[in-house]
């Protein structure tokens, strides 16, 4: 039988206007102009400013000779400019190319030939950085300065254009089209890897748009144009975890702390600006709860926070609830994920949990979200139960989850099923209960394989962290003679106080599986992160592959 309605579906999609984010920050200009968008420092920003800045950067890269397929790297804080530049450099119809701020000189060297720069838009407080990895790089992009004047240090100049010079030079009134193609490529994102070097993950206009509208859902983050957001996380990754553009697209107010992420700038600035939503990682959190507690503070406007980037210990989350009356989204993500895969928000059956059995479900990631779809699978690919205790390599598809790397770097990286369906592997082992709440149990490389049995990492480290003398704390698996490998607890001491090697162990005791505690611990004045923030435990597999557990 013929499709009734098919003679009422037009197909072409050239009578269509694509999907892209781009539209979000003209319409908060339409229905928010007087509200202020963007605040950093002393300045101020309207919607109507911030996007009539966004046309006049569009319009003088355009003057310039940027075309469509362009790549634009920048390397900046989170400063108007990024917002700017998120908006401003796709409207144009080149590719935001934004550069981890905290990677080395050859790191950044890479990626500006790997990306094929042709305009690059540095801070000057980056400048060394940069101007050591422009020695090294092939490519000799158009340099352009941008002198922030609330935080930038007295850098050095790279290019002979300055950011704000080279904006008045364009047209607040630059009439940019939506792309011809809403797969065309918006943003380049680099994932942090710990080996090798990073691969380039493409974003589409379509899988932007699609990211931002499931994003800012009720049941995910819910935010709307009544929140003032604070992004702690940095806006190089992974554009902010999608609030780059889901404030634009709400009318949000967006407060950039600069430099300064310590708890007394950070509370401070919360205060001051009113603030009622922030994201970030769990030590900026840690940092934050140490200095509220120490000087007996409370929050007057914040009530939402997603945390992000490394499991979350449930004593933060507690912490926060109980004491100051946050509540901390738990999520999950990867750069391949553009970035929210899953974020932990209660259903209606969860209303009459106890407080206990709330933070046991809390320190999960949470569900998928809308678009995003999860399954977990032993060594040969087989599906295994969603019921909260078996565990196994997660993978993960949707709308906006890779499907390669840039320039088909690793080749054909994706999972087919014995359907044939096609799944991104994540590289995190994991369960997933029945109510589809994920927990993340380790990293596959991280998970420590003793004796047949798989310890978590993670389990093991957030218990530590519930110490009260511990500053932070990292396990890793070393070798044994007898079970392969045994955990090893590595801990910083908060400043001032002592806790033993025996204090440690025992504090264990009951919270876990005996044969999954740590057989021994060492004490170390700091831990090495990532770029991102992560604990790089290759780093620390490294400097203690020669140390002998006791008999």
């Amino acid at each position: 039988m013929a499709n009734p309605y098919e003679t009422d579906l037009d197909r072409n999609p050239a009578n269509y206007a694509a999907l892209t984010p781009l539209g979000f920050i003209a319409r908060s200009a339409s229905v928010y102009p007087a509200r202020i968008a963007v605040i950093h420092g002393e300045r101020r920003y309207t919607w109507r400013e911030t996007y009539a800045r966004c046309r006049r950067l569009a319009s003088a890269l355009a003057a310039r000779g940027a075309v469509s397929g362009d790549t634009v790297s920048v390397m900046l804080g989170n400063t108007p400019a990024m917002v700017e530049c998120h908006f401003g450099v796709p409207m144009c119809g080149a590719v935001l190319h934004a550069i981890n701020t905290r990677l080395d000189a050859g790191t950044v060297a890479f990626m500006l030939d790997h990306a094929e720069a042709k305009v690059v838009i540095i801070d000057r407080e980056f400048a060394p950085v940069m101007k050591e990895a422009l020695a090294r790089a092939a490519v000799k992009p158009l340099l352009i300065d941008l002198d922030d004047p609330e935080y930038s240090g007295p850098g050095e100049r790279l290019g002979a254009i300055d950011y704000e010079a080279f904006i008045a030079q364009g047209d607040p009134d630059y009439a940019w089209k939506p792309p011809a193609d809403e797969w065309n490529a918006i943003s380049l994102n680099y994932t942090s890897g710990t080996t090798g070097n990073p691969k380039g993950v493409v974003y589409s206009h379509r899988s932007t748009m699609l990211h931002t509208l499931a994003s800012a859902l009720p049941d995910v983050t819910g935010i709307s144009a009544r929140d003032v957001i604070l992004p702690v996380v940095p806006m190089f990754h992974a554009n902010a975890w999608g609030l780059n553009y889901s404030a634009p697209m709400v009318g949000a107010k967006l407060v950039f702390p600069g430099p300064f992420l310590d708890g007394k700038n950070l509370f401070e600035m919360y205060e001051q600006e009113g603030v009622t939503f922030t994201a970030g990682v769990p030590t900026i959190w840690l940092g934050l709860l140490t200095f509220m507690r120490e000087n007996k503070l409370k929050f007057s406007t914040l009530k939402r926070a997603t945390v992000g980037g490394a499991a979350c210990p449930p004593a933060i989350i507690r912490a926060f609830q109980d004491e100051y009356g946050v509540q901390m989204l738990h999520g999950w993500g990867m750069t391949e994920t553009s970035p929210v895969g899953t974020l932990n928000s209660f259903k209606a059956k969860h209303a009459g949990l106890s407080g206990e059995e709330r933070l046991a479900l809390q320190a999960k990631q949470g569900r998928a979200i809308f678009g995003v779809q999860l399954k977990i699978v032993d060594g040969q690919g087989k599906q295994l139960p969603h019921d909260g205790s078996a565990f196994g390599d997660l993978l993960v598809r949707g709308p906006w989850v890779a499907s390669g790397y840039f320039k088909q770097e690793g080749g054909d990286v994706l999972h087919r099923d014995e359907d044939g369906q096609k799944w991104f592997p994540t590289g995190d082992v994991a369960n997933i209960d029945p109510d589809g709440y994920l927990q993340i149990t380790d990293r596959s490389k991280d998970v420590i394989k003793s004796g047949g049995e798989w310890i978590s990492s993670i389990e093991l480290e957030n218990v530590a962290i519930g110490h009260p003398s511990v500053a932070e704390a990292a396990v890793i698996g070393v070798a044994h003679p007898k079970w392969d490998e045994r955990p090893l607890l590595i801990v910083v001491r908060k400043s001032g106080v002592t806790v033993t090697r025996e204090e440690l162990l025992a504090f264990y005791e009951g919270k876990v599986a005996k044969w999954s505690q740590p057989d021994d611990v060492v004490f170390v004045d700091s831990l090495p992160h990532t770029a991102t923030g992560k604990l790089l435990k290759t780093k620390l597999r490294q400097d203690f592959a020669a140390h002998r557990l006791p008999a």
